[in-house]
């Protein structure tokens, strides 16, 4: 076995295209709430039901093809979600609609800015920890440490 067949086993795969998901979408974000006062400027997000429906899609694909142990995840494009040219996630993010359009032509809400934050933050957390738990175990397993 080597060692890629390592890491792309079990949840490794599905955590790391969760981080880059978090991570981008942190950026957006962040691009929103430094632009709250911009005149003109439309926030921008992507789907996050979206995208976790296609990576469950991605993961029932693997499980079929792999009884799911090992692999990469073979997720598909759509209108927010594209590959870059190695294959990486790119998000090609949207205006959401719902928001109020204010005098100065600005979408902006700064309660759902912070709740968006705060909710993508605590996600890349419980991915990174998890992921790191992996490589925790996968370590000691190969240094034959308890």
């Amino acid at each position: 076995m080597l060692i890629s067949d390592l890491a792309n086993s079990g949840s490794n795969p599905a955590l790391e295209h969760l981080i880059r998901f978090a991570g981008q979408r942190q950026r957006l974000i962040a691009s929103n709430i430094a632009n709250i006062s911009t005149p003109n400027y439309r926030m921008r997000d992507v789907s996050v039901s979206d995208f976790q429906a296609n990576l469950a899609a991605a993961i029932d694909q693997r499980r079929e093809e792999t009884g799911g142990e090992r692999g990469e995840l073979d997720w598909s494009e759509t209108s927010e979600l594209r590959k870059d040219g190695h294959g990486n996630l790119v998000l090609r993010a949207g205006t959401p609609s719902g928001n109020i359009l204010f005098h100065d032509r600005n979408n902006r809400d700064l309660e759902r800015l912070m709740q968006a934050s705060a909710e993508n933050v605590g996600v890349f957390r419980v991915a990174t920890d998890l992921l790191k738990k992996n490589g925790d175990l996968l370590r000691a397993a190969i240094t034959q440490r308890p």
